[in-house]
C-alpha cells in the first residue's frame, strides 16, 4: 500500500511515486474519493504512462480507492487500455483508509462471471 500525495481530478504518473517498486501488486491511496456513501466526480485516477512504468517494473496489479483507474470524464480511458496493453489487472474502488503503507498479502476472489470482463471482488489485506 503506497499513499500518493495527488490532487483532486489528477492523474498519477511515476513522479507521484517516492517509494521503489519491488512488488507485483500495488495499491495506491489517493484520499480523492473519501466516502463511498458520497459521489464524487473529481477524484484521481492512473496515468497511461504510469500503467507502463509500473508494468516495467514486473506489476501486474494495480489498485486505486477511487471508483475508476481513469478520470470520471474520460471518454477513450487511456489507464484501462494501458492496462490491458500491457496484461495488467486493476481493483478499484478499494476502501484503504486505516491502512498503514507497507506490504502486506493481498487476497481478491472475484466472482466467476461466465462472459464478462471484470468482477466485484472481496479484496482483503493481512499483514505479513
Amino acid at each position: 500500500v503506497l499513499r500518493v500525495q495527488v490532487g483532486r481530478d489528477e492523474r498519477i504518473t511515476p513522479a507521484h511515486l517516492h517509494h521503489e517498486i519491488t512488488e507485483p501488486r500495488v495499491l495506491l491511496h489517493t484520499g480523492t474519493f473519501p466516502d463511498p456513501e458520497l459521489w464524487n466526480t473529481d477524484f484521481a485516477a492512473l496515468s497511461a504512462g504510469l500503467i507502463t512504468f509500473l508494468a516495467a517494473r514486473g506489476v501486474r496489479l494495480v489498485g486505486i480507492d477511487t471508483p475508476s483507474v481513469d478520470l470520471f470524464s474520460s471518454k477513450d480511458l487511456p489507464a484501462h487500455a494501458a492496462c490491458v496493453r500491457h496484461d495488467v489487472r486493476n481493483l478499484e474502488g478499494i476502501v484503504l483508509d486505516g491502512v498503514p503503507e507497507g506490504r502486506y498479502e493481498l487476497i481478491a476472489l472475484p466472482l466467476r462471471l461466465v462472459g464478462f470482463d471484470a468482477s466485484p471482488v472481496r479484496a482483503v489485506l493481512r499483514t505479513l
